[in-house]
């Protein structure tokens, strides 16, 4: 099977342009990793409600409403459409793809799993820091706050933002670290589809997958804890926290 695919990718790279393959690419990827399963979170709480309460990580009477979801999917769609002018826009002007590698060969696990890693690490840093400016009191309320609209988050609301803070610590912590390595733009693939489901599952609300939500969750109720993505920066600088927080606490964070 996997000489078949590696085949049938050498045969892309060799007859179409390499600039449609990433943006083809790039797009069925976001369809496939975000919106499938952002959609199939949401149907949960619609078609198996008891499930679903049984579930999720925050009392069910802190879940959105249906006008918060259909305001939100506004945004969402309109922030990826912005991404997906961006990138074609940015192809359409230097006439050719980013600086990945389009080899007819594909990478080995090997090349894949070490840069993988990197650009796992370099995306923490990137998303770290810029996540921490955005809580900047100058920058939370014209920004950032919009995303904290959901206290109780959905996986939908991983792309709940305002169009900076979607461009600044969305895309950008995404799509700097396999352009720096120039990796192969199948790993970038792999990346993307990694964080997209990464976002999507920490934004879910539920105690899936080992309560790894858990985390991220709690930053939607404390503010001003766990800001990373995997947590290594969070621990360096003190702002990790497995606590739910307190009431006080909660009502003393930036609104």
């Amino acid at each position: 099977m996997l000489d078949n695919v590696a085949r049938r990718w050498a045969l892309l790279v060799d007859t179409h342009d390499h600039a449609l393959i990433e943006f083809v690419g790039t797009q069925l990827v976001s369809v496939v990793f975000f919106w499938t399963l952002a959609t199939t979170f949401l149907l949960l709480d619609t078609y198996l409600p008891e499930f679903s309460a049984r579930h999720k990580l925050q009392d069910p009477g802190n879940s959105p409403s249906r006008y918060d979801v259909i305001a939100c999917l506004r945004v969402v769609a309109q922030n990826q459409l912005m991404g997906t002018a961006a990138l074609a826009g940015a192809l359409y002007l230097s006439g050719k793809p980013g600086p990945f590698s389009f080899s007819p060969a594909l990478p080995t696990w090997t090349e894949l799993g070490r840069d993988l890693a990197l650009c796992v690490l370099l995306r923490e840093v990137l998303f770290y820091y810029s996540h921490r400016a955005l809580h900047h009191r100058f920058v939370y309320a014209k920004v950032h706050k919009l995303h904290h609209r959901f206290t109780a988050p959905i996986a939908l609301a991983a792309q709940y933002a305002h169009p900076i803070e979607h461009f600044v610590a969305n895309i950008a912590p995404i799509a700097i670290p396999p352009q720096m390595l120039r990796v192969h733009i199948v790993t970038m693939w792999t990346f993307v589809a990694l964080e997209l489901v990464t976002a999507t599952v920490v934004h879910s609300g539920y105690d899936f997958f080992a309560g790894v939500a858990r985390m991220h969750d709690l930053h939607h109720e404390a503010f001003n804890v766990n800001f990373g993505s995997i947590g290594l920066l969070d621990r360096l600088h003190g702002t990790w926290s497995r606590k739910t927080p307190t009431r006080a606490a909660i009502k003393a964070r930036v609104d």
